[in-house]
């Protein structure tokens, strides 16, 4: 999505000024030379205050922005691949795509929900979740903070944060680079574009400096569409059935900074992004669910792939086949609306219309409902950043936040080429935070104070599209799902690094909040008549609630005090080496469901949801190794989660439920330049985790421990680059790798909602001036076009099939900057 908050100045006054000397003694003189490898020092602000990264017991992992430029970052979730223990996930076939970290996850598609993983650009929080899919440029870092973070960052930050942090306007020189790519995709669709990308900033007078940063992306779609080949049902609109998977994409971000003193920086900053995509890249593959008698009713127990010559729409107790269930509300064979459900499929071993994807996982299909700019974000924010030192060892810093979003999504529901259903996901919410922040150091200490408001008002619509000429009978018509969640919550924290003595330190945090939250949830139907939008004409409302009056809008509020705390304590028995060990409570606010409407009823005691809380253990180190030639990092963890706010998908909608979950796991890094112009870097995790008692399905009888969505147990990745002298300047070579282990994308971890393993690999290939003005680049992404899932759906009694999709294939560009 957007790029969301404004951008922050970089923390360079008072207790930013400078690394602190016990810090500097970390970091080698070698290293703080070494220009532009893996082993180039990276000061991070994980702590509010600037530490190098070897000198932070915290499991972080810090890339800078040239690191991410050659890893070809160009959306925020492309930095997971490169970092142990961080996948993504999310809904929409990656153009809404959330992070991952520790199997820590949340992939409720509705709006309203805030994700367990905080995402931040420049301390600003992003407090939609499916917001954090933006585009990357003009970046200096990232830093990926594994574990509970809610002492200093707070919010719902129980896996962990992602952090962005922007260039800066700088007063010693007029900076500026302009960045230019054209490529195209290896796929049948044959899709081509590029992307350009531009930053200039310096000193506007004696105390005024100013940066300004624009990119554009666009390029066609790479998932080619072979509608209306196999098509059943009318067409539902005029432009049906073009290729999917493009981008159009432009966004901007500026920035002034005012410093009329040594003690005093104020900073204004400004953004916004635009995006027109096509229908969501979803493709269908055919699976069938099947049943076991419990007590007398049919209950869903596994969906499988449909095999060759497979024929029954559903398999029952003793293989006999129960048909279908178009409608979702469990009664299956037509029961309940003679004609409008059928038993059998119309060709064995496709969907229950006959539909098999040609080239399976192939960068081809036929879908009906896609089309060109159906889809679009609009995003917008402001920042103001105050710091002044007090004194010489206290700074007050405010920082003030404001966002607004807008979004409107589609997706095929079947992702093929019968005219059934599509679903739109549709948001229109502002966020507001306020920051206030002392920070102080003394001989043997550095502390921070604080206080934080956040005020999100959320307008979120949901639901299911039935167009003009579906299959679907009464259609055209929107089943919708309207939310309002008015949040405010307020907290005080506090945190101190306290030396007791040359080797050791002590840590201690914590953070109180009080939380509010005004619901409004409304199920109704509208009778829409257009495609490409929703919820035209009169509602009529259906639930959730049934009074006496008939349908009514589901009301509630909720006001919970919660906490959040850290003790750590860190041993450096020399400057090569940190040992540490914590415990960690994280919180994440309760809030509300908003589940589509239709289908298997869920009861209103269901649309309410309590706060997650999980204790931390972890231990790790931190070590300088070869004379500073080679770095390893490795941490081991436990987690114990009460209440872990899980996503249970059935049937075409979801709601959170509360369950306990335990997690054990380890990640682990190593990088090294073991002779002049040559890096690499190896890293990988392990994680076994499981969330218990998961019913299949709300109030049912079956419950099951699962593994959480979007969580391989194995995740692996590898670079090596080297550079050497030639034609009058650098060249250099560059090769990543990733292979993640295989992942269920549906809690009930049935056999079909699991994507395989997959290895992704990159190469690039560059020339550099030797006044670093000039840069020529040859990149291939996705070198082996691997299928890597993103995304998956489990409707296998709805069409007989899973919706799924894939990262884009190989793509091939070459790109020319020129700097400054």
């Amino acid at each position: 999505m957007a790029v969301l908050a404004a951008t922050i100045a970089p923390l360079n006054m008072g207790w930013a000024q400078a690394i602190s000397s016990d810090d500097q003694q970390s970091i080698a003189p070698e290293e703080q030379q070494k220009r532009g490898g893996l082993l180039e020092e990276i000061v991070i602000t994980a702590q509010k205050r600037e530490q190098s990264l070897q000198s932070v017991g915290i499991a972080v992992t810090a890339i800078s922005g040239e690191q991410m430029r050659e890893y070809g970052v160009e959306k925020s979730y492309d930095i997971a691949a490169m970092t142990p223990g961080v996948h993504i996930s999310g809904n929409l076939a990656g153009q809404n795509t959330q992070f991952t970290i520790r199997g820590v996850t949340q992939n409720d598609f509705n709006d309203i929900v805030e994700a367990p993983n905080a995402a931040y650009l420049d301390e600003g929080y992003i407090a939609i979740s499916q917001a954090q899919t933006f585009a990357v440029f003009d970046i200096d870092r990232v830093e990926i903070l594994k574990g509970p973070q809610g002492t200093l960052f707070g919010r719902n930050a129980t896996g962990g944060l992602v952090h962005y942090l922007s260039n800066q306007p700088t007063f010693d020189s007029v900076e500026g680079y302009v960045d230019a790519e054209y490529g195209f995709f290896d796929s049948p669709a044959h899709a081509n574009g590029g992307r350009i990308e531009a930053a200039l900033g310096g000193p506007l007078g004696e105390h005024l400096a100013a940066r300004g940063a624009v990119m554009f992306s666009k390029h066609g779609g790479y998932l080619k569409n072979n509608y209306p080949d196999g098509a059943v049902g009318g067409s539902p609109g005029p432009g049906a059935g073009v290729n999917l998977g493009d981008d159009d994409t432009l966004a901007g971000r500026f920035t002034v900074v005012y410093q009329p003193t040594d003690s005093f920086y104020w900073r204004v900053s400004a953004n916004v992004e635009r995006s027109r995509l096509s229908t969501g890249p979803f493709q269908s593959k055919p699976t069938i669910a099947v049943f076991e008698d419990v007590n007398g009713t049919n209950e869903l127990v596994n969906v499988i792939d449909v095999p060759p010559g497979e024929s029954r729409a559903s398999i029952g107790p003793g293989g006999v086949d129960l048909g279908t269930d178009l409608d979702n509300n469990g009664l299956f064979g037509g029961d309940d609306a003679p004609g409008a459900e059928f038993f059998g499929r119309f060709a064995p071993g496709g969907d229950f219309f006959g539909y098999l994807d040609p080239d399976g996982k192939g960068f081809s299909f036929s879908g009906d409902f896609a089309f060109d700019d159906a889809n679009s974000t609009d995003t917008w924010g402001v920042n103001n950043n105050i710091q002044w030192d007090i004194s010489d060892s206290i700074t007050l810093t405010s920082i003030s936040d404001y966002k607004d979003y807008e979004k409107l999504l589609f997706i095929d529901v079947d992702s093929a080429p019968v005219n059934q259903s599509a679903n739109f996901a549709g948001v229109d919410a502002t966020s507001f935070t306020q920051e206030l922040r002392l920070n102080g150091t003394t001989e043997k200490a550095n502390w921070v104070l604080g206080a934080f408001y956040l005020n999100i008002d959320n307008r979120s619509d949901n639901g299911l599209k039935f167009p003009v000429n579906s299959v679907v009978p009464g259609a055209p018509f929107d089943l919708s799902s309207l939310a309002d969640l008015d949040t405010d919550s307020y907290s005080a924290f506090a945190h101190l690094d306290y030396q007791i003595s040359e080797k050791f330190a002590f840590i201690l945090g914590g953070r109180i909040i009080q939380e509010e939250k005004d619901y409004r949830f409304q199920q109704a139907i509208f009778p829409t008549q257009d495609s490409r939008k929703i919820n035209q004409g009169t509602p009529i409302p259906i639930g959730p609630v049934f009074g006496p009056n008939g349908p009514e809008a589901f009301t509630d509020d909720s006001s919970d005090t919660l906490w959040a705390g850290t003790v750590r304590g860190e041993y450096t028995p020399n400057e090569d080496l940190l040992i540490y060990a914590a415990v960690k409570r994280g919180v994440k606010a309760g809030s509300f469901n908003a589940q589509l409407a239709g289908g298997i009823p869920v009861p209103t005691s269901a649309i309410p949801y309590d706060e997650e809380v999980l204790w931390s253990y972890e231990a790790g180190f931190k070590a300088q190794l070869l004379d500073n030639s080679a770095r390893l990092n490795a941490n081991l963890f436990y987690y114990d989660y009460n209440d872990y706010q899980a996503f249970l998908f059935t049937g075409v909608s979801g709601v959170v439920i509360n369950a306990d979950a335990e997690y054990y796991g380890a990640d682990v890094e190593f990088v090294a330049s073991p002779f002049e112009g040559f890096d690499f870097r190896l890293a990988g995790s392990w994680l076994d985790a499981t969330v218990k008692d998961v019913p299949l399905r709300v109030d049912g009888p079956i419950s099951i421990n699962a593994k959480p969505n979007y969580a391989p147990e194995f995740q692996f990745s590898s670079m090596a680059r080297y550079e050497w002298a030639a034609f009058g300047g650098m060249l250099s070579v560059m090769g990543d790798l990733s292979w993640s282990d295989s992942y269920f994308y549906n809690l009930r971890n049935f056999d079909a909602d699991k994507f395989d393993s997959f290895f992704f690999a990159n190469a690039r290939l560059a020339w550099a001036s030797d006044d670093g003005h000039w840069e020529a680049a040859l990149k291939v992404e996705n070198l082996t076009n691997a299928k890597a899932g993103i995304q998956g759906f489990d409707l296998a009694t709805l069409c007989g099939c899973n919706e799924i999709s894939f990262r884009p294939p190989r793509w091939i560009g070459l790109s020319v900057r020129y700097a400054l």
